[in-house]
C-alpha cells in the first residue's frame, strides 16, 4: 500500500534485479524530480520518502540496498535518520546527497554509517553512478568534499574505541585498510596486492566486522585517529 510519505516505482517483472533505492529529502520538487530520472535507469528501482520517520519505517520493511539522504530536513534530522536506519538495517547503504557543505556534518555523516557523500550540485549521473559503487561495497566522498574529510584525519588525535580491536587484525588486513586509506577501490586492491576482488571484499568485511565499522570510510577515520593509519 502507498502512503503519502512513502511513494514507490512500479518495481516490474525484473525487480529482483534492480538495485532498491529509498530517497529521502523533504523537497518535494527536487525529490519528485531526481526520482522520475533514477526511475529511468534499467537497474534501480526508486521509493520516496518525504521525512526521516516515514524513511526509517520504511526500511525497517523494505530494507531497501541504498538510501540517498538529505543532512537537513524538518523533525528528525539527516544524520538521526542515517543512525536510525543503520540500527534497524545495517545492510542498508547510505548516501547523504545534501546542499551543505560544512565539515561536521560529513564527519558526523560518516559517524552515523554513510559510505557516501555527495553534495547536490552532482550531475545525474554521478548520483547513478554513486548509487551502483556503494551497492558494490564501495565509499564515496563529492570531491569538493574530500579535501576536508582528510583535514579532519589529520586533526584526529584522541582514541574511541578501545585498541584491541585494531590489534587483532591482520597484517593482510592492514595492508588492505592501508590501500582504502589512499582511495583505490577493491578491484585496484586486488591488482595491487594480486589477488582476487573477492578476497579483497572478504577482507574489508572482516575489518569492518572486528572495527565494529559501518563503512570503509569510518574504518580509516578510525585507524587513522588511533594511530593505526598516518596521513602525512
Amino acid at each position: 500500500m502507498v502512503t503519502d510519505s512513502v511513494i514507490g516505482s512500479d518495481p516490474g517483472a525484473d525487480a529482483t534485479e534492480r538495485t532498491r533505492v529509498l530517497l529521502v529529502d523533504d523537497q518535494e520538487l527536487f525529490r519528485r524530480g531526481l526520482m522520475l530520472v533514477l526511475s529511468g535507469e534499467e537497474d534501480l528501482e526508486v521509493q520516496e520518502a518525504t521525512d526521516g520517520e516515514s524513511a526509517v519505517r520504511a526500511v525497517a520493511v523494505t530494507a531497501p540496498d541504498v538510501v540517498l539522504l538529505d543532512v537537513r530536513m524538518p523533525g528528525m534530522s539527516g544524520l538521526e535518520t542515517c543512525a536510525q536506519i543503520k540500527s534497524v538495517s545495517p545492510s542498508t547503504s547510505i548516501i547523504m546527497l545534501t546542499s551543505s557543505d560544512e565539515e561536521s556534518d560529513l564527519y558526523e555523516s560518516i559517524k552515523n554509517g554513510a559510505s557516501g557523500y555527495l553534495l547536490k550540485d552532482s550531475s545525474i549521473d554521478q548520483v547513478a553512478e554513486a548509487i551502483r559503487l556503494i551497492e558494490s561495497g564501495q565509499s564515496l566522498i563529492s570531491p569538493a568534499m574530500a579535501a576536508k574529510l582528510l583535514d579532519e584525519f589529520k586533526q584526529m588525535s584522541k582514541p574511541g574505541r578501545p585498541q584491541e580491536a585494531a590489534t587483532r587484525l591482520t597484517d593482510r588486513e592492514l595492508e588492505v585498510l592501508r590501500h582504502v586509506a589512499q582511495g583505490l577501490n577493491n578491484r585496484e586492491i586486488a591488482k595491487v596486492l594480486f589477488i582476487s576482488e573477492n578476497t579483497v571484499k572478504n577482507h574489508v568485511r572482516n575489518i569492518l566486522e572486528k572495527l565494529q565499522m559501518h563503512s570503509r570510510i569510518e574504518a580509516v577515520m578510525y585507524a587513522v585517529r588511533t594511530k593505526l593509519l598516518d596521513v602525512p
